[in-house]
């Protein structure tokens, strides 16, 4: 019997073993084809069949490049759209007689409004070939519908929804919460504006923080509204007056106010387009998929590494941080090491620093800023900002040569703060845990969880953040040529949107990426192809993106596609329970509807 048992037990031990071994096999499969795939691998280049349309599907987030979510294909809302793709496809597709026109199916973009300013702009430019654009949803979001209005024509589901009720920025306070656990939170910060940290102490907005919350979401709002207006002839008056007296309650309403062209079925799109592409109804349409024209000719990120002259596009995309980061975090090693290669590669003759960040780590930003004053010596340094270049991500930005952003681009916070939670009431008080300690020196255990600051350190503290922002304005006056107190001014923490950064010399132009990448060019002396563009850093393929970040990636994909935008505030307690060093960071849990 014990015999049987331990072969038994022996036979099954090998099985799960066998099983793991397996799995992780197929998993790595699975994913080098997904790589493949999204990064075109092997395949043969795409061409378009005579009388294709482009086809975009709106569902889903829009990230700045190209394969930086290898999951999205899988995750059921959509085919994981990037900004680089969607811009190369819609240039390509003007210029491609094979492609008659672009069809979009608009449902739910995950993106902030720069990034879909940045796309809609596009298609703007595609509309000048005198190709069609049309749009179809059975909802529009405010987000979706703007993006919308760049089409010739507008068509929504018969029983479907339009949203059309202003913008609105809502964060949530942990004031109270953190009482009731007994958790104090110490807060160390310059600028009145440095609203990042008043969730931790304050139940409500400080009236400085609603006022710059007020103002740059007003601006946003009205270069929304400006765009509608102008592609749909509604003046901004009525606009507003609509959104103010909820006037669109029905398919019907919208139709009546010219907000859509039409209340269409799927099928009855359909046969719209059949029509205008001369085909028959029984016949199907050569729609071209997104990941499926990438493939097509003239890559515009096609990785000529024997072209005698390169214009470098560093991504910046995420939170910043010391160390190496992925593709979702901007970690200070990484990223200042590609600035470097960029830099000391003779054939690359620019670059173009691609910013989409909310900030962090005041030391890593610095760090980063160094690389940038060096490479700028070397050669034309732009920046272009995407959604947010805030905080740590406008530090980075300072001393480039010229600077883009969007009208609608979130931007400036030039503040920093430290927190130290103090946890000593909740383990004694309501976990009933007492903590003894043995220091060796007067001030050894200041920082920990287990006691607050006396009035001694908490100066001491302070005093290291007054420091990094005297560093941090000095970067800014230096970069952007002004005076110290001038940038002091509009800093204080305040965020402004685009539009209002430029009339602050914060930036120098409004316009997208490929602007950026043009006035690169011609810094250069570069005619438009006579150079290939190169990214970086390179991207980590599929199989290590997983397995280097195993736990992140769990939590990543399960709760972020549960929870959506709301995911934002786990991350906020897991940012006070793991923030270090003085940060120079936006408040990232704005939700703006």
């Amino acid at each position: 019997m014990k015999t049987f048992f331990k072969v038994f037990f022996y036979t099954m031990g090998g099985i799960f073993v066998t099983s793991i071994v397996i799995g992780i096999v197929m998993v790595y499969s699975i994913l080098g084809k997904l790589g493949s795939a999204l990064d075109g691998g092997d395949e043969k280049e795409f061409v378009a069949k005579s009388r294709s349309v482009l086809k975009i599907d709106f569902n889903g987030q829009i990230s700045e490049r190209n394969g930086s979510n290898p999951f999205a294909a899988l995750s059921g809302k959509g085919e994981g759209l990037s900004l680089d793709m969607v811009l190369m496809n819609l240039k390509k597709a003007k210029e491609d007689t094979a492609i008659k026109g672009v069809f979009m199916q608009m449902d739910a973009p995950e993106a902030g409004f720069a990034t879909i300013e940045e796309i809609r702009n596009g298609l703007l430019d595609f509309k000048k070939s005198g190709k069609f654009i049309y749009a179809y949803g059975e909802t529009y979001s405010q987000k979706s519908y703007y993006l919308a209005t760049a089409a010739d024509k507008i068509f929504l589901n018969p029983q479907g929804g339009m949203e059309l009720k202003g913008l609105s920025a809502q964060i949530m306070f942990y004031k109270k919460a953190l009482e009731n656990l007994n958790v104090e939170v110490q807060i160390f910060k310059h600028g009145k504006f440095k609203s990042a940290v008043e969730p931790y102490f304050l139940d409500k907005m400080s009236p400085a923080n609603r006022e710059q919350t007020t103002a740059f979401i007003g601006s946003i709002w009205t270069s929304v509204l400006n765009g509608i207006s102008k592609q749909r002839n509604i003046s901004v008056d009525e606009l507003n007056k609509m959104a103010d007296e909820l006037t669109i309650k029905d398919p019907q309403s919208a139709l009546d106010k010219k907000l859509v062209d039409g209340l269409k079925y799927d099928d009855e799109v359909q046969e719209f387009l059949k029509e205008k592409l001369g085909i028959k109804k029984e016949d199907k349409i050569a729609f071209v998929k997104m990941n499926q024209y990438k493939k097509s000719a003239n890559n515009l990120f096609a990785e000529k590494t024997n072209a005698g002259s390169k214009i470098a596009v560093i991504y910046a995309v995420g939170s910043i941080e010391s160390g190496e980061g992925n593709d979702e975090t901007i970690g200070s090693d990484r990223i200042a090491r590609a600035i470097k290669e960029a830099r000391l590669d003779s054939t690359v003759k620019a670059i173009v620093l691609r910013v989409n960040s909310p900030g962090g780590s005041a030391l890593a930003s610095d760090v980063m800023w160094r690389e940038v004053v060096l490479a700028k010596k070397a050669k034309p340094f732009i920046v272009s900002m995407g959604d947010v270049a805030a905080s740590g991500g406008y530090y980075i930005a300072c001393a480039a040569d010229r600077i883009f952003a969007q009208p609608n681009t979130i931007t400036g916070s030039i503040g920093v703060f430290g927190i130290m939670p103090n946890a000593q009431k909740l383990f004694s008080e309501k976990l009933g845990i007492t903590i003894d300690t043995v220091n060796t020196n007067k001030h050894s255990d200041m920082g920990t969880l287990y006691r607050g600051v006396n009035a001694e350190e908490r100066e001491y503290v302070q005093q290291g953040v007054e420091n990094v922002y005297r560093v941090f304005i000095g970067r800014v006056a230096e970069g952007r040529k002004m005076e110290v107190k001038d940038v002091d001014s509009i800093g204080q923490g305040r965020v402004w949107s685009g539009t209002d950064a430029l009339t602050k010399k914060l930036v120098d132009e409004l316009g997208g990426f490929e602007t950026a990448i043009k006035y690169a060019a011609s810094k250069a002396n570069l005619k438009e192809n006579e150079y290939a563009l190169v990214a970086y850093p390179k991207k980590a393929k599929p199989f290590e993106k997983f397995f280097n970040n195993l736990e992140d990636n769990v939590e990543t994909r399960v709760l972020s596609g549960k929870l959506g935008e709301q995911y934002n505030y786990i991350q906020h307690i897991k940012f006070l329970m793991n923030v270090k060093g003085v940060q120079a960071r936006l408040p990232f849990d704005y939700i703006i509807y």
